[in-house]
């Protein structure tokens, strides 16, 4: 993987790059994704380009020993942490365990999401965590001298999955790293991420895909969002305008979707949208998250609706997810919901 390869997130492959240039690389980085975003493929990037013996214009050449290495996900000195589940006989599995099944996956989809990595691990619904077994064993690996020489790096992808007793260990190499050891963690949710951890990391936000990368990377998806915002957008337009006929034609189109995962699916993409219209109205539109396409259109409705506005419609959002779960007549639901976000439009 090089960074020529990263699909957008150009100011972080920038500053990566810089890292390694000037040899001022932080001995632990936290990078925020949303799921299937796209992180991991810029860790390997940065990995790639720092192992390379024959840098060429800002990026790895792809040739050398090293990056072959990186590439195949075998460098002796790149060891990887991810959530794993006793599995079989198996009672303590640690990521080795499962660390050819984690080479497949990402060699054939790099932008996979975190179901995807469960079910090639073949988990079976259970829950993936991050066990002390796995931080003692990472601390005798890192005991030793690195096999290469140079950097050693540990990829850690989903730190929130770690059990306490995980979280305090790794703390420990966290907060004392042996030399020339880089951390590089990967999350979902970093405000679940041990507070003493986070706190030592540099903090990045890779930014989600664009419509055009999203097409290539998760085609499936594309469509889903197309739905999602073509409904969302029908729904504002309509409260907007006051026409409260069309506002509840869009709550048929809810019921219509069928797939109670589908209308879930509808209220986390409603909800990030409220989101990103908050923070423009505060003057926050820099840490939205909002690509250069959506723009316009998140200006237009933050100045179309009132301050107040993506505030109570979470909470009417929140409270139509909790009652869709209790299976509430849908007609009804939906209705309700439309009728509550035009009052408060």
């Amino acid at each position: 993987m090089r960074f020529s390869d990263i699909k957008g997130n150009s100011s972080i492959v920038s500053a990566l790059r810089g890292m390694v240039d000037t040899g001022r690389i932080p001995h632990a980085m936290l990078f925020h994704e949303n799921d299937g975003g796209g992180a991991l493929p810029i860790v390997l990037a940065f990995l790639q380009y720092l192992y390379c013996r024959s840098r060429q214009d800002g990026d790895s050449c792809s040739e050398c020993p090293s990056c072959n290495k990186i590439s195949k996900l075998i460098h002796p000195d790149v060891h990887f942490i991810f959530p794993v589940a006793g599995k079989g006989s198996v009672d303590k599995p640690t990521s080795e365990t499962f660390i050819s099944e984690w080479r497949e996956l990402i060699l054939s989809k790099p932008y996979f999401f975190e179901n995807q990595l469960y079910d090639a691990l073949g988990l079976e619904n259970k829950q993936g965590v991050i066990a002390v077994s796995e931080a003692k064993s990472l601390l005798d690996k890192l005991s030793l001298f690195g096999v290469e020489g140079g950097y050693r790096s540990v990829v850690v992808y989903l730190p929130e999955k770690m059990n306490i007793q995980a979280a305090n260990t790794l703390l420990k190499m966290v907060e004392e790293p042996p030399e020339n050891t880089v951390f590089l963690m990967i999350t979902h949710e970093p405000e679940k991420v041990l507070k003493t951890i986070y706190s030592r990391c540099l903090f990045m936000r890779v930014l989600p895909l664009s419509r055009e990368d999203l097409k290539d990377v998760h085609p499936e998806q594309d469509a889903e969002y197309s739905e999602n915002a073509d409904i969302f957008g029908d729904l504002m337009n309509a409260l907007i305008a006051r026409d409260l006929l069309t506002a509840l034609e869009t709550a048929d189109a809810l019921v219509d979707l069928k797939n109670r995962e589908k209308q879930k699916s509808f209220f986390k993409f409603a909800s990030e949208a409220l989101r990103k219209i908050f923070l423009v109205q505060q003057g926050l539109a820099s840490i939205a998250d909002i690509s250069e396409e959506e723009s316009e259109y998140y200006s237009r409705l933050a100045g179309s609706v009132k301050r107040s506005f993506s505030r109570n419609a979470l909470t009417y959002f929140d409270r139509a997810q909790t009652l869709l779960e209790r299976n509430v007549n849908q007609k009804i639901l939906f209705t309700d919901l439309v009728n509550r976000l035009y009052v408060i439009v």
